[in-house]
């Protein structure tokens, strides 16, 4: 059945590149909500995620001669939607401070209570993160980057990647205290 399922994306991919305008909207819509989550956690606006969706599938829909199948089309298309709304948040001069120098806590702390609340409460406290924090919280805990990748996609150092996180996490601990 996996099978089934990368071939059909492989037989759209090979649509698109040949312009067909349904394989494009299938592969939107197979797509278009998991991208729009991944763009919202980093945005946390509703309309530049919208925004960003869209230019992202049409980004991929023209650049997909580019798309050599190394990976699937969905991390691919992941990776572009990832590098706009980055790009979104630069207009609006998101400032992360780098910690060079500066120690920070261990990274693999755990707190008993942070893994025992709601999902729900949690995403609520995230939509009160400072841009910075959140989007290195997304990326790193949501998305599965490191924080070399943080560091790349984001133009900053890997310490300030790290601590960008730490700081996130306890200012997120600290509004799900309140």
């Amino acid at each position: 059945m996996e099978t089934a399922y990368i071939d059909k994306h492989v037989l759209l991919v090979s649509q698109c590149r040949q312009g067909s305008a349904k394989a494009q909207f299938e592969l939107y819509k197979l797509y278009a909500t998991a991208m729009y989550n991944v763009a919202l956690r980093v945005l946390n606006n509703v309309a530049e995620a919208e925004d960003v969706l869209q230019e992202a599938f049409l980004d991929a829909f023209t650049r997909i001669g580019d798309f050599r199948q190394e990976t699937t089309f969905g991390l691919w298309l992941k990776q572009i939607v990832i590098n706009r709304a980055i790009n979104n948040l630069r207009k609006r001069k998101v400032q992360f401070v780098s910690l060079d120098g500066i120690e920070i806590a261990d990274e693999n702390e755990t707190n008993v209570e942070e893994t025992s609340l709601k999902v729900e409460k949690i995403k609520q406290a995230m939509v009160k993160l400072p841009d910075g924090y959140r989007v290195v919280l997304s990326l790193y805990l949501f998305e599965g980057y490191d924080h070399e990748e943080i560091a790349h996609i984001l133009k900053i150092t890997e310490n300030t990647s790290r601590s960008q996180y730490m700081r996130a996490k306890r200012k997120l601990n600290a509004l799900l205290v309140e």
